[in-house]
């Protein structure tokens, strides 16, 4: 799989000809890009939270392609791929908003996306669903979401392979690549990941560059 990144929350998983869109930025939000945002077709596009930083669905239809659109707690099955969505709670100006916490597995490889998580204390449904993944996306923002050393901690605990930060400045992420002690941690353009390629890792933090 490959993993593109477009800043905020805002990633694209492609697998083959397959294409998933977590948390595409909304043309109303302060974060949306200028020139517009990155504009592909997704065959899945994931929402956590119903807020223009992540709610930005209709950026990732293209001429014929339209999404099937997840944006809430549940079980899907879509295209061969089984995601649980699990609920939490997201606090953003203020306001509160439903957060969904998304597990999923594609080509062999579990993911969980945490999404604008506000309370680092997961419930028990999510932790079912997430168990230890082998790739973790993870807010280390704060403004509202669980901050850089609440980040660090939580993903520690989760004992994922891979540890993919979100939402980040530049000082939250260099404290939590302090807190989890992987300072040295490679700024990639994106990333392509096999199996095989995760074999012995444990908390591996990959810090991905928006494009």
């Amino acid at each position: 799989m490959i993993i593109t990144y477009f800043g905020k929350q805002f990633f694209k998983i492609a697998q083959g000809e397959m294409a998933l869109a977590f948390n595409p930025i909304s043309k109303q939000s302060r974060n949306s890009r200028p020139g517009g945002p990155a504009r592909f077709g997704a065959d899945i596009a994931l929402s956590t939270t119903n807020h223009p930083d992540y709610n930005g669905l209709e950026q990732v239809e293209h001429g014929e392609r339209k999404p099937f659109v997840i944006s809430g707690p549940g079980d899907y099955e879509v295209k061969e791929i089984f995601v649980k969505g699990a609920m939490s709670e997201s606090v953003l100006g203020g306001k509160k908003y439903i957060n969904t916490i998304y597990a999923l597995t594609l080509d062999n490889i579990s993911l969980a996306f945490l999404g604008a998580l506000s309370n680092p204390e997961l419930s028990q449904e999510a932790q079912e669903a997430i168990g230890s993944p082998d790739i973790l996306f993870i807010p280390v923002d704060g403004a509202g979401l669980i901050d850089a050393k609440a980040s660090a901690k939580l993903a520690s605990t989760l004992e994922p392979k891979m540890i993919i930060p979100m939402d980040y400045d530049e000082k939250s992420l260099k404290t939590f690549l302090k807190e989890i002690g992987e300072e040295k941690a490679e700024m990639v353009d994106k990333v392509t990941i096999k199996r095989k390629d995760l074999e012995g890792k444990e908390g591996e933090v990959i810090v991905l560059k928006p494009s």
